[in-house]
């Protein structure tokens, strides 16, 4: 086989052009047909070295050889020292086979290697097809590695990764994901993004890397997952960054059956009608209504008819005769016309051909909230629901759910509990028992809803219609949502972007575990557990990611309340010097970032707190001081514009009783925001049982207060600035 030369410099590779061109994009084509015809999965070396030649990818120089005077003569072209690796498409592993040396700077060293190679390789794999040794121009000492790869995830399909690379890449697992193809934004972000990020700017005197170049190649990689949908993998480890560019010392490239059937794709409008008359209809049919209390259709029916829904509710019974004062039709065809919705509380096996009929009949949303498909195993009897609703272009929410709530329009189509205190907070769940704990936290903190929604088995409506409808919903002004997966994640995270700019979305992704890393066939796809990668697209896309199913509940109901800060300043004035040191662990845990006080401010404030109190960030006004030294403290704070954001901590006395705290600091806020002085103001109040009281007073009017933590108060306000970035707000 006759030898090819690469170009001799990274800079040379990165300046010949910016991505793929059509001749280029030809020449990997043929790459990738050659490998399948000949039943590969993986490609070889100079297979992977064609492929980052057409994309710009920058390589060490290298050859192909076939005996040891062709190494020998390669490596003093190329001039070293040179690493040689062998070349098997039977050998995905080269290290393991004992398939590399590396340092080799003489001819004898070259010449002794080659066909210790080779016998390496045949006694690790005697059937393997030895294609030759590469000779490969050793990367300059000092380069920092990295990792530059791709991969193919269920869920958000080509995913691109940047992160600490060579031998310690799987032990650190420091690594970031963006979805592919990544814009130069999308990349520089990644370069901030892995916890060693300072490393790239040098730290201890050691020089930065390019950035630029280091970006770019994130850019180039991306671009070539995306372009081919047969590429499974990229993995370049290491990747030899330095201040003079970037160089992947090794290109592995595994390909795959290609991308998964697409789900049926509907337009925005089209998403809006339906969810519209979905969330705001004027009638409602319940197929499977019940005279009998303790049956889930008698139990739909009530709520619809106790909550108050204004529209024309129908039961459909086989029997007909009269249902809690209603008349039940035998059949859905019967129903008079200008149904929006129909209510499913019949066993799974009736389902089908009732569908059937609501189809026929025109109705644009069908609520299933029969169990027995998917989650029983019965994924053919669901995929027949899907079909069978496409068809007559009716929309499916469930199967295995427990309804939904539509408080601001009086409808509570579910067989739970019923609720109806309207309010800014949307919540969905794909869980039912989820969804009750949301409902059960709603009604203890008394946080008012615009929808409560479970969404089960997802076999038609998802997070991302649902993210569309409430973009626009003008009683929304917080979504929360509880997923354990994302039926298709790339138009989650188009919906998630275009909402996350008005308002902000709560995620809780339950599943932290990423069984598919485990047959991961290189760095990279072991990398790419499941919730690695949904945590960085989901940052991507502007979510804020909940912990915990407290938190997700605990921001959905303190975003709306907290305005939107204007800067980076947060200040914490508290009464007890303990509490401000924990209030500014949770800043700092929170992305906060705690003010530097100015003199001046600093001057004001010690001009009314004891001697012994401490002003600086946090200000101490000590534990013993009057209601007028609190309101003195945040009347400062609000007044000075270079504070943003306030965090108080109170330390209950009789000297100023929580209660007497609460109205004086919610009277001073409500007087500022009423002046136009609008700053979120979160308070976390220490003492007995009546601290419980002055955070609700306060909560209620404004200021995010929460007893017995300095956790709690300093987290929401941390998911307010998370949102407000994101948003491009600040």
């Amino acid at each position: 086989m006759a030898d090819r030369q690469a170009d001799t410099a990274a800079t040379d590779a990165a300046a010949t052009g910016a991505a793929a061109t059509g001749a280029a994009t030809v020449d990997a084509a043929a790459v990738l047909r050659a490998a399948r015809a000949a039943g590969r999965t993986t490609l070889t070396a100079p297979e992977g070295r064609l492929l980052a030649d057409a994309y710009g990818i920058p390589t060490p120089a290298e050859g192909l050889a076939e005996t040891a005077d062709e190494a020998v003569a390669l490596a003093a072209r190329i001039g070293g020292p040179v690493a040689l690796k062998i070349v098997s498409p039977d050998i995905p592993h080269k290290t393991d086979a004992g398939g590399v040396r590396v340092g080799l700077s003489s001819a004898a060293e070259v010449r002794e290697a080659f066909p210790a190679l080779v016998r390496n390789a045949t006694a690790y794999a005697p059937e393997a097809r030895v294609e030759g040794v590469l000779v490969q121009r050793m990367a300059p000492e000092g380069g920092l590695e990295v990792l530059v790869g791709a991969v193919t995830d269920p869920t958000f399909g080509k995913v691109v990764a940047f992160g600490l690379g060579g031998v310690l890449v799987e032990t650190l697992k420091d690594v970031t994901f963006r979805l592919a193809p990544a814009s130069t934004e999308d990349a520089e972000s990644m370069l901030d993004g892995i916890r060693a990020a300072e490393v790239l700017r040098g730290v201890r005197g050691g020089p930065a890397v390019d950035r630029a170049a280091l970006a770019d190649l994130i850019v180039r990689v991306s671009r070539l997952a995306a372009d081919f949908p047969e590429v499974a993998e990229i993995d370049l480890n290491p990747v030899f960054a330095s201040p003079d560019g970037v160089l992947a010392a090794d290109v592995r490239i595994v390909l795959g059956d290609g991308p998964p059937p697409q789900r049926r794709q509907y337009s925005e409008e089209e998403i809006l009608a339906s969810m519209e008359r979905l969330m705001r209809p004027r009638s409602v049919v319940v197929v499977g209504a019940s005279a009998e209390p303790g049956k889930i259709g008698h139990a739909v029916l009530r709520n619809l008819l106790d909550g108050g829904f204004d529209g024309a509710v129908h039961p459909v019974n086989p029997k007909g005769g009269t249902i809690l004062g209603r008349t039940a039709y035998r059949s859905v065809a019967d129903v008079p016309d200008g149904a929006d919705v129909a209510v499913f509380a019949v066993p799974a096996r009736l389902v089908p051909a009732a569908l059937e009929e609501v189809g026929r009949k025109g109705v644009p949303n069908a609520v299933l909230i029969p169990s027995g498909f998917a989650e029983t195993g019965e994924h053919a009897l669901q995929e027949r629901l899907v079909a069978i609703a496409e068809k007559y272009g009716t929309r499916l929410l469930g199967p295995n759910i427990y309804g939904y709530y539509s408080p601001w329009h009086h409808l509570c189509a579910t067989f739970c509990t019923p609720y109806d205190v309207t309010g800014p907070v949307a919540l969905t769940s794909q869980s039912g028992g989820i969804g009750m704990a949301v409902l059960g936290f709603a009604r203890a903190t008394g946080t008012g809803v615009s929808a409560i929604v479970g969404l089960g088995n997802k076999a038609d409506v998802d997070e991302d219609d649902l993210l569309t409808y409430f973009a626009h919903d003008p009683h929304t002004r917080s979504i929360a949502m509880h997923l354990e997966d994302l039926k298709d994640g790339r138009a989650f995270v188009a919906a998630a972007r275009k909402t996350v700019r008005e308002k902000p979305v709560v995620v809780l992704k339950a599943g932290r575990t990423g069984a598919g890393a485990r047959a991961a066939g290189s760095h990279t796809g072991a990398l790419a557990g499941n919730d690695a990668v949904y945590d960085a697209i989901l940052r991507q896309a502007g979510v804020i990611r909940a912990p915990g199913l407290d938190e997700m509940l605990e921001y959905a109901r303190a975003l709306p309340v907290l305005p939107t800060p204007k800067g980076e300043n947060v200040l914490i004035v508290t009464g007890a010097g303990g509490s401000g040191v924990l209030l500014s662990d949770a800043a700092v845990d929170h992305g906060l970032r705690l003010m530097t006080v100015p003199d001046d401010l600093d001057a004001a404030f010690r001009e009314f707190i004891p001697p012994f109190g401490a002003a600086g960030n946090p200000v101490d006004i000590t534990g013993g001081e009057p209601p007028a030294t609190y309101e003195a403290a945040i009347r400062l704070a609000l007044r000075d514009p270079r504070v943003h954001a306030l965090v108080l901590g109170y330390w209950h006395t009789l000297v100023t009783p929580p209660m007497v705290f609460a109205e004086l600091t919610a009277r001073v806020v409500a007087e500022f925001r009423a002046a136009g002085v609008e700053k979120p103001v979160v308070a976390s109040l220490a003492g007995d049982t009546e601290v419980a009281e002055a955070g609700a007073y306060l909560f209620a009017r404004g200021v995010v207060a929460y007893p017995y933590t300095t956790e709690k108060p300093v987290a929401a306000l941390g998911a307010k600035y998370r949102w407000a970035r994101a948003a491009g707000l600040l």
